[in-house]
């Protein structure tokens, strides 16, 4: 299973940043399914995902209880995805967002934002330098391996790698925001593009995303390895147009070949079967942030 697991997932080349700090490893194994969003029609309709992934646990030998979570409400997030006027971020693998968690129709807390570069090479996505440049430091970076359904087919997967930095939007001290030179400023990797200060971001397709997620319990792979999954459906605000919905749990790590490989192979046989048992509910070749910009019909080109 190493072996398997280094032809699905390579090495990262040791290598150092500008400032001489080690280059990122891989600390997440994130699985998604991307789901059609017409599925869900009310906060029930998410919970009774759950059968399903009890069905594919059983046939994977995987421990799921749901952990009183059939009781628990939905959490709603507005995602806000923001970027040039021709999608130059995105068009380069890049992309930034600004999320925001409700609770009983209020927000709390301090607006995160999340900016990522995704791609398949995964050497290539550990090079780009996401740090940002505040003046406090308080920023987490967290590089994950996401597992997909093949673009055109079930019964497999393919691996995106998503190189992400998240922050509060309080980190950022410049007063006006949207401004391409207090992007650049904040996020230097950016500075690889063929930018102009003088331009601006503004929200991509003028989309506000809602975001409702509901945790169905725990998947116990084995030897400690475990995760939380959950199911979320994205709709625009306002017209309330359902996009997409997604499954997806992931499992954090400290260094990725200590992995034992027992759980991990109940992990991709898990995985596996839950594709096929929802084969009808998939949306091949999608990802969400996909889905967000080919609202108006226009389909950029992408790395995803």
């Amino acid at each position: 299973m190493r072996t398997r697991r280094r032809r699905h997932v390579p090495d990262i080349k040791e290598q150092v940043y500008r400032d001489g700090q080690p280059i990122h490893q891989l600390n997440y194994l994130q699985v998604k399914l991307i789901l059609k969003g017409s599925r869900f029609v009310s906060s029930q309709s998410l919970r009774d995902f759950s059968a399903f992934v009890a069905k594919a646990a059983a046939q994977a030998d995987v421990r799921f209880d749901t952990n009183g979570c059939e009781h628990l409400s939905p959490r709603m997030r507005e995602v806000l995805f923001i970027d040039t006027p021709d999608f130059l971020l995105y068009r380069n693998a890049f992309i930034l967002r600004r999320r925001l968690l409700y609770e009983d129709g209020f927000l709390i807390g301090d607006p995160e934002i999340v900016f990522k570069y995704r791609h398949p090479d995964l050497q290539r996505a550990a090079e780009v330098d996401v740090r940002p440049h505040l003046g406090d430091g308080n920023y987490r970076i967290k590089f994950k391996a996401e597992a997909l359904p093949q673009k055109n087919r079930l019964r497999g997967f393919r691996m995106l790698y998503s190189h992400n930095v998240q922050f509060p939007l309080s980190a950022v001290r410049q007063v006006d925001r949207r401004s391409m030179s207090t992007v650049l400023e904040v996020l230097p990797a950016l500075q690889t593009l063929k930018a102009s200060k003088n331009g601006r971001l503004e929200l991509v397709n003028n989309a506000a995303v809602e975001e409702i997620l509901v945790d169905l319990g725990r998947l116990r792979f084995g030897n400690g390895v475990a995760a939380t999954p959950n199911v979320s459906l994205w709709r625009t605000r306002g017209d309330l147009q359902q996009l997409v919905g997604e499954f997806a749990f992931q499992i954090k790590f400290r260094h990725r070949h200590e992995l034992p490989d027992k759980p991990m192979r109940r992990c991709e046989q898990f995985f596996l079967r839950l594709q096929h048992l929802v084969r009808d509910w998939i949306s091949l070749g999608k990802t969400k942030t996909g889905t967000v910009y080919q609202l108006h019909g226009h389909v950029p080109r992408s790395h995803e």
